[in-house]
């Protein structure tokens, strides 16, 4: 029987476990490594998580889904804050987010990870409809529109954190502010 995974000794060993992924790689990456970073022994990792595996898609899962979290706290509070959200976040979240990006990349691009990859991407489905709806009256824009302008900004930001590719980055949110300027016009709005 496995402890509680979801308790806050387990929460810190995951968001540990995929810092530790993160500097080294998952190839890089041994049990005995991680046991290091989180201050027990390999038997307590395989206590509450089970396996290598285990602990690659709990961590990946549980911590990207923090960034998003984070993200969305810097959301625009209204249309017109839009603009500075545009501007700030692809070079923060490049900042504090890249090496993650590249980690969750690297597992759920692998043919080993892809059926995790494809639960976890469902789940940003799900989390990036209740975040349009939750932004739908603030922004006075349909939960639709902006569900497919955070698909675009969101894939812009990641591409950035990655490649720090400016000229991607810049036609992504030059697309984005065309699209917000369309919708504005025809709803008698300015950005």
């Amino acid at each position: 029987m496995k402890a509680n995974r979801n308790s806050e000794r387990g929460m810190e060993f995951l968001e540990i476990c995929f810092d530790t992924f993160c500097e080294y790689g998952l190839e890089n990456t041994s049990m005995q490594k991680l046991s290091e970073a989180c201050g027990v022994t390999n038997a307590a990792l395989v206590y509450y998580f089970g396996t290598k595996d285990d602990i690659v898609i709990e961590a990946t899962a549980h911590c990207m889904a923090k960034v998003e979290d984070d993200f969305m706290a810097k959301a625009p509070t209204s249309f017109m804050d839009i603009e500075r959200f545009l501007r700030e976040m692809p070079y923060l979240t490049a900042k504090l987010h890249g090496a993650k990006y590249r980690f969750m990349y690297q597992v759920y691009a692998s043919p080993k990870y892809r059926e995790e990859g494809k639960v976890f991407f469902n789940g940003v489905n799900i989390r990036y409809h209740r975040y349009a709806q939750m932004l739908s009256e603030k922004l006075g824009l349909p939960a639709d529109f902006i569900q497919g302008m955070t698909y675009v900004f969101v894939r812009a930001c990641v591409h950035y954190a990655l490649f720090e590719d400016e000229e991607y980055l810049q036609l992504q949110l030059n697309a984005i502010r065309t699209s917000l300027k369309a919708v504005a016009s025809m709803s008698g709005m300015q950005f």
